[in-house]
C-alpha cells in the first residue's frame, strides 16, 4: 500500500527470469494504468486495484490466468473494463483464463465455457450455448389484445401484462398455439423467443444450488 503500482510491478518481477523493464511497461500499457503507476497503490480505486492484480499475475507472461470473482465490488464501469481486458488477453495475448465467480450474468457476456458445480460436484462442463439451448422447450412471450382469460385456453402460462403472456412450448406446437388464438378470436400482435440465460440454465439444472 505504501508502494507505487511501479514499484509493486518491479518486485514482483523479480520472482520471474526476463520480465526487465521493457516488460513492465507493456503490462502497464496492457491494463491501462500508465497515468497512475507511479502513485501510491493506496491512492488506487477499487478497479485499479484489480488491474494491478492481473499486471502482476501476467508479468512472466503465463499460459493459463486463474481469477476469483474478478470483477467483485466493482462499479459497471469498473466491470466493464475489466470484461474488455480479460477478452483482449483471450483474443489478442492467447491466453487461457479460467474465472470463478456467483456472478452468472457476467459470465454470460465473458465466457464461451462454463463448468457448473453443485454441491462440490461438477454436473455439467459444455460451451454456454449449448448449455443454454440444451433444453427442448422454449419460452415464448405471446403478444396479444388481452390476456384475462388466456389461462382458461392455455396450461402453464405466465401472465406477464395485460397484453403479453409466457409459455414454455416446442416450436413445432407454435401453429396449433396460433390457431387456438384465432379459433377463441384473441387477437395476435406477435411471438418473441425468450433467449435462456447461464442464470436460468444453472438454476434449471441444480434446483438453485441447495445445499441437501
Amino acid at each position: 500500500m505504501y508502494l507505487s503500482g511501479y514499484d509493486n510491478l518491479k518486485l514482483v518481477s523479480n520472482l520471474y527470469k526476463g520480465v526487465d523493464e521493457k516488460r513492465i511497461d507493456e503490462v502497464v500499457k496492457l491494463v491501462k494504468l500508465e497515468n497512475r503507476i507511479n502513485d501510491k497503490v493506496s491512492k488506487y480505486s477499487l478497479g485499479m486495484r484489480q488491474r494491478l492484480g492481473i499486471a502482476q499475475a501476467i508479468l512472466h507472461k503465463p499460459n493459463l490466468l486463474i481469477l476469483d470473482e474478478p470483477t467483485n465490488g466493482l462499479d459497471p464501469e469498473g466491470i466493464k473494463e475489466m470484461r474488455d481486458l480479460l477478452i483482449d488477453l483471450a483474443n489478442n495475448k492467447k491466453m487461457g483464463i479460467l474465472v470463478s465467480s456467483h456472478n452468472l450474468a457476467e459470465l454470460d457476456n465473458l465466457c464461451n465455457k462454463v463448468c457448473i458445480i453443485k454441491n462440490g460436484e461438477i454436473i455439467k462442463t459444455s460451451s454456454i450455448d449449448e448449455i443454454k439451448n440444451m433444453h427442448k422447450n422454449k419460452q415464448y412471450i405471446i403478444e396479444i389484445d388481452n390476456t384475462e382469460n388466456i389461462k382458461k385456453l392455455f396450461e402453464n402460462t405466465n401472465i406477464l401484462d395485460k397484453n403479453h403472456f409466457k409459455i414454455g412450448i416446442v416450436k413445432e406446437e407454435i401453429p396449433s398455439l396460433v390457431e387456438k388464438l384465432v379459433q377463441n378470436n384473441v387477437k395476435l400482435y406477435g411471438i418473441k423467443e425468450e433467449e435462456q440465460t447461464l442464470e436460468d440454465a444453472f438454476f434449471e439444472m441444480t434446483g438453485g444450488n441447495v445445499i441437501e
